[in-house]
């Protein structure tokens, strides 16, 4: 089953950090995407050109959205060659005067390793160009003219099940998406721009009330709170004179591409970009404190090079001696949990001495803390009233909502 046409809707996947695909597929939703549904570390949905490309502006969320191009059936090796062949007219979408890369993901019996099943679909690509043309594209591997990415399914067995599949898509981004092009600088165990957006949207933090870091970092889940509070979309970046401008996005070299609804969704998204509130009130405080001055530096620079700068104060000092602003309000914090930072028992007296600030000096707020390490937060002495199981960086974490009192 192919899905190729210029116009009307197609089936596209959003790759998305596991823990956030209800969030993900609520995002897509308001963005103008059908039929989301949430999936393992993915949502499904339905869209056209124009909020396809939406999507990519303002989309926070998601690592990657991928257009359907076919999903057939995969028994083994031979079935995902000549389905690869059929899957797509490859005369217009890949032309051996341009490049290509395929990313997979996914086994079926006989296809379990995703390098093999990857160099399957370039063989079935490239001897298809061949017997056409007489000639192949190129792989290029850092940016390619066409991103292919194929994911395979081994059904569910039984009666009512499904036999195994291979779904070849177009990558739109051709990179991930969780780069924002704000954070050149960052900190040691940086937590990605897609993740933080999604840990704030599960806060429920909407810039009414003040929000908070004790333990900043290099600021990211602080920049990411300020953009979707103030309709920065995250994939128009800032140029050296401070001008949004869209990123390259991969579709922009596919052969259906309508600049003009390009054009009028990056206007759109420009226009998104407010001083205030959608309602016209202003922007609650937005303090974070950090301890490194270095670090601390880094964070002022994120701001500035995202262009929330003037709404967030970022201060120097010890966490323990933190003065939030006047409440109550949201704190978020993503202390180090001992996998790549940090000592144990520096860590523990840490943890120790953050939940006794807390309790001293934060009564009334709501504390939504990112813990990869359950013996850690346990010396915070505080119980949690909520657990979101995510993921950081392959470690898995919670994030822990504490109501302080």
């Amino acid at each position: 089953m192919t899905e190729q046409g210029r116009t009307g809707s197609f089936t596209c996947i959003a790759v998305l950090p596991p823990g956030l695909e209800e969030a993900g597929a609520a995002e897509l939703t308001a963005l103008g995407a059908s039929e989301a549904a949430p999936l393992r570390r993915a949502a499904r949905f339905r869209c056209d050109l124009a909020s396809f490309y939406r999507l990519h502006l303002r989309a926070r969320l998601p690592f990657r959205l991928l257009r359907q191009l076919a999903l057939f059936p995969c028994h083994g090796r031979d079935e995902l060659y000549w389905g690869v062949q059929q899957a797509a007219d490859w005369s217009r979408w890949l032309p051996p005067d341009l490049s290509f890369r395929v990313d997979a993901s996914g086994s079926v019996p006989g296809l379990n390793h995703s390098h093999y099943s990857a160099l399957q679909v370039k063989n079935a690509l490239v001897d298809w160009q061949r017997q056409a043309w007489g000639a192949r594209s190129s792989v290029n591997l850092e940016d390619p003219d066409l991103a292919l990415h194929l994911h395979l399914s081994p059904g569910r067995p039984g009666p009512g099940g499904s036999g195994p599949t291979a779904t070849l898509s177009l990558d739109g981004g051709g990179e991930s998406l969780h780069r924002r092009g704000y954070r050149a600088r960052q900190g040691l165990a940086p937590l990605k721009e897609n993740l933080a957006a999604g840990l704030i949207a599960l806060s429920g933090w909407d810039g009414r009330v003040p929000l908070a870091d004790p333990l900043c970092g290099s600021g990211t889940l602080l920049i990411e709170a300020a953009c979707a509070a103030l309709g920065r979309a995250p994939g128009l970046w800032r140029d050296a004179g401070g001008v949004p401008r869209p990123r390259p996005f991969a579709f922009e070299r596919w052969p259906d591409f309508d600049a003009a609804l390009w054009q009028r969704e990056v206007a759109a998204a420009t226009a998104e970009a407010r001083t205030t509130l959608a309602d016209g009130h202003p922007l609650a405080p937005i303090v974070g404190n950090e301890a490194d001055a270095a670090v601390l530096e880094q964070a002022r620079a994120n701001a500035g090079a995202a262009g929330v700068a003037p709404w967030l104060e970022l201060r120097g000092g010890d966490c323990r001696d933190f003065i939030p602003p006047e409440g109550p309000g949201i704190l978020v914090c993503n202390p180090p949990y001992g996998e790549r930072i940090g000592q144990r028992d520096e860590l523990e007296a840490l943890y120790a001495d953050l939940g006794a600030m807390l309790k001293q000096r934060c009564s009334g707020w709501t504390l939504w803390l990112l813990s990869g390490n359950p013996e850690l937060t346990g010396a915070l002495r505080m119980k949690a009233s909520r657990r979101v199981p995510v993921s950081n960086g392959g470690i898995d974490c919670r994030w822990l909502r504490y109501d302080i009192r």
